[in-house]
């Protein structure tokens, strides 16, 4: 199975693994170079640098050398701060911490800040208890909260910490709130795609740089999507054999041993 990666996520993926460390912006010259070992075009980089613009996650700089290059606005190095707790310290929360509970209503002139409440909630990682009662582990408020404000949804939603008092057992109702086998696959398809891929550099002993350039983003661009399908449930309430530790360990190693190899290729 091939992976999908759209020149969009990669170019959040790069940001968020190399471009914080710079004092100024990457040049869109730059941005055509790392994107094009990934197998992506100039015209693709442009069009998705464009539409990052528009969303208001990059804004466009000149370099030092008067070159044009796009920085990363205050909105989107939020997002990638609270992306980096969900990415780089995945733990298994304690039951005892409780959830945070997402109650929203919508006036039906407003019916399409409906879907998008919905659809901005599952992203995030919440479960949905009933029609308009939205739940998570009590550790993602503060995401969920720079979210709906950033997005202006905040009007339309109360936030809560609560929790599950029955009258079904929680690994019960969590098996309701979420789609488990379908989380449980995502796992499942890093882990085809990715463990032997750990195996293999782990038995290089060597670090080209280009080469875990290459392996690296694709690898953080798949596995960036999985805490927020997946949001971290205490252990003691998913399946046996839940796939979700070792995905999370496989790439923690790939992290380690490629992040910085790549650094190099990337600065170059």
């Amino acid at each position: 199975m091939a992976e999908q990666h759209t020149p969009r996520s990669l170019i959040v993926s790069l940001y968020g693994a190399y471009g914080r460390e710079r004092p100024g912006p990457l040049p869109v010259a730059e941005l055509i170079r790392l994107l094009a070992v990934l197998g992506v075009d100039a015209p693709s980089v442009r069009s998705s640098v464009s539409r990052l613009k528009r969303r208001g996650l990059l804004v466009p700089e000149r370099t030092e050398d008067d070159a044009a290059g796009y920085a990363l606005s205050d909105d989107a190095r939020q997002l990638l701060d609270d992306g980096d707790r969900r990415i780089y310290a995945r733990q298994s929360p304690l039951l005892s911490e409780g959830w945070v509970l997402a109650v929203f209503s919508v006036p039906e002139a407003e019916r399409h800040k409906r879907h998008l409440l919905r659809s901005r909630l599952g992203r995030l990682g919440f479960g949905s208890a009933a029609p308009g009662v939205w739940i998570a582990p009590a550790r993602l408020y503060e995401e969920a909260r720079h979210t709906l404000r950033r997005l202006q949804l905040d009007p339309y939603v109360e936030l809560f910490r609560g929790e599950h008092l029955g009258f079904a057992a929680t690994a019960e109702a969590v098996a309701r709130w979420w789609d488990l086998g379908a989380i449980a696959k995502e796992h499942e398809e890093f882990l085809d795609l990715h463990e032997p891929r750990l195996r293999a550099w782990e038995a290089r002993g060597e670090l080209p740089p280009m080469e875990a350039y290459r392996d690296y983003l694709p690898a953080l661009d798949s596995w960036r999507r999985l805490p927020y399908i997946d949001p971290g449930l205490p252990a003691e309430l998913l399946p046996q054999g839940w796939p979700g530790g070792r995905s999370a360990e496989v790439f923690a190693r790939l992290h380690a041993l490629l992040r910085d190899a790549g650094a190099a290729f990337v600065q170059a």
